[in-house]
């Protein structure tokens, strides 16, 4: 057989995909994210403004260690 991983956007397809899952019958289990969701979060904000063209935090590598 095959595993299949899902990746469901919100809490209404996440709840759809479980009762339909349930009713075929079909086993699975659920995993808990290990990352913080707030850390994540901020992350996702970073990468979305470098790409709306927001400068980045920028780091002088010379004086990074004193």
């Amino acid at each position: 057989m095959e595993t299949l991983i899902a990746h469901p956007k919100n809490k209404e397809q996440l709840t759809a995909l479980k009762a339909f899952v349930k009713a075929m019958k079909i086993d699975f289990k659920t995993e808990k994210s290990p990352y913080n969701p707030e850390f994540v979060a901020k992350i996702l904000r970073g990468v979305e403004e470098r790409k709306s063209g927001k400068p980045g935090l920028k780091i002088d590598v010379e004086n990074m260690w004193k």
